[in-house]
């Protein structure tokens, strides 16, 4: 069973991310370490494109990919070119509560309303368009979704630490997900 771990100082930090660009990423957003100055990005973050959620870090800090649900599959030419080009070798994927990527089919209405009303979109295009993507997005439960992207990523990358987050948008807190 997965649970979250609250990091309120630098000891709640799981040892295999301290003193890395994950265990950094805790303390300048969470525990407000003073922000130190970079050139390179340390680290890619995979996040939601929610816009409750606001990161802490320093410029240069990290590369950021925001997709729906913090879902990077669709992403994975973005993934590889932030370790092969820009050098990363850490990856923090932040899942988040609240989000619009659960339960999809729930908003299938107001999504295609949305799309004919605010876009000038047929009923029919807006309908076809839900239902050719909307599987594609639902992420189901966000801590699930998150631990088995941060697998899937492992995998796939084999050399790159993957640490799978939650960012709580209730307190702005992220906290790591104990697997």
């Amino acid at each position: 069973m997965n649970k979250l771990i609250k990091i309120e100082n630098p000891e709640d930090i799981f040892p295999k991310y301290r003193n890395t660009p994950i265990g950094n990423l805790l303390e300048y957003h969470n525990l407000d370490k003073d922000l130190d100055s970079y050139t390179e990005a340390q680290l890619l973050i995979g996040m939601c494109m929610d816009n409750r959620k606001h990161l802490h870090i320093p410029e240069n800090f990290a590369y950021i990919i925001r997709s729906g649900g913090a879902n990077l599959r669709y992403s994975e030419f973005k993934v590889s070119y932030a370790i092969s080009v820009g050098n990363v070798r850490h990856i923090a994927l932040l899942g988040h509560n609240n989000c619009g990527m659960v339960n999809l089919i729930s908003r299938r209405q107001l999504f295609i309303d949305g799309l004919v009303n605010k876009a000038g979109w047929t009923k029919e295009r807006a309908e076809e368009h839900f239902m050719n993507f909307a599987p594609m997005f639902e992420i189901g439960n966000e801590i699930e979704f998150t631990t088995s992207e941060a697998n899937r990523l492992r995998l796939k990358y084999p050399k790159i630490t993957v640490a799978p987050m939650f960012y709580n948008v209730d307190d702005n807190k992220i906290y790591i997900i104990d697997e």
